[in-house]
């Protein structure tokens, strides 16, 4: 039993859980609960040095959480399976949608204040466009499993007629940032831009199979990961309005400048070639991306978000030339 008040963190370990381990500690903040599955040693790495009360498996929380509700403050919901190529739907279903109603309820039941996180996957290719009004989010059309996941689970939310007393639910769009060694295929494009740089001096890009992009030039919303969980933090800490918010830059980049922007981080002279995308994901592809972020700087609570060129030159030399972790 523990007699403080608690913030709960799912997917702790991972990527962006990790980071707002990170940050709550900065701001001294160690009445922290971390959940996730934690057999992963390389997600581990994430948690070293960071302060916390206890890690709690996934599958132990929902009776670890019954057993101390009287000392739960708020919960970020962090947690998912994030592989865009998943096909397991039973997985997605299981650990997506069915977890995070569970979730839902309990916090609704305890009167417990909850932030979690969506994907800017639900939008698709976007033919209904990036608007994160609740209007919008019935008639989305994924383009991938994850995806689908994600917005039948907004889709949900929406319809509930019991909620927690605080709630919302933030679009994630494409994040990168310290924390992302272990994440294999689906890290960021600086992840792997640095890494192909590093080995060879050079970077492949994926040639575009449609005829309005040119190769290299397909847009998408890329977001530090500092900017996304200050903009967590505030939300629950000023607890404006409940409901369902985009969490982008609002400005859409290419690939072509943000390749170009790591190999000037790291003092080498672009050299960029183009390949075709593989078969398994050039279907379901998103060529633009950019979050409408009227909703949520509607608020007042966000500072200017970091820019691409700054975001990845603290990248690349705080964190991954020095192989560090935030």
């Amino acid at each position: 039993m523990y007699f403080c008040l608690m913030i709960i963190i799912t997917g702790a370990a991972g990527f962006i859980g990790s980071c707002l381990v990170s940050k709550l500690n900065s701001l001294g903040k160690k009445d922290l609960i971390l959940v996730d599955d934690f057999s992963n040693p390389e997600k581990n790495k994430n948690l070293l040095n960071k302060s916390y009360i206890a890690k709690i498996n996934r599958y132990e929380f929902f009776n670890w959480f019954s057993k101390n509700v009287d000392f739960i403050k708020e919960v970020y919901h962090i947690g998912a399976r994030t592989d865009t190529t998943e096909q397991n739907v039973d997985i997605l279903n299981e650990l997506n949608l069915e977890y995070s109603k569970k979730i839902w309820n309990l916090c609704t039941i305890h009167i417990i204040p909850l932030i979690y996180a969506s994907s800017a996957a639900t939008y698709g290719i976007g033919q209904f466009g990036f608007d994160d009004s609740h209007k919008n989010i019935c008639r989305l059309k994924p383009l991938n499993a994850y995806g689908r996941s994600k917005n039948e689970f907004d889709k949900w939310v929406l319809a509930q007629d019991k909620k927690p007393p605080f709630w919302a639910g933030f679009k994630f769009f494409n994040v990168y940032g310290p924390n992302e060694f272990h994440k294999g295929r689906m890290a960021s494009v600086i992840f792997h831009a640095f890494s192909q740089i590093k080995q060879t001096g050079k970077m492949n890009l994926f040639k575009s199979h449609k005829s309005e992009f040119n190769n290299g030039e397909q847009l998408r919303d890329f977001i530090y990961v500092k900017d996304l969980i200050e903009a967590l933090y505030l939300m629950m800490n000023n607890k404006e309005k409940s409901g369902i918010y985009n969490l982008g830059t609002g400005q859409s980049r290419t690939f072509l400048e943000l390749v170009n922007a790591t190999f000037s981080a790291m003092n080498f002279k672009s050299q960029i070639s183009y390949i075709d995308i593989p078969l398994d994901i050039r279907k379901n592809y998103q060529y633009y991306t950019e979050a409408k972020m009227q909703k949520l700087n509607n608020l007042g609570m966000m500072q200017k978000f970091t820019s691409l060129e700054d975001g990845i030159e603290d990248y690349v030399k705080n964190y991954l030339l020095k192989e560090s972790y935030f």
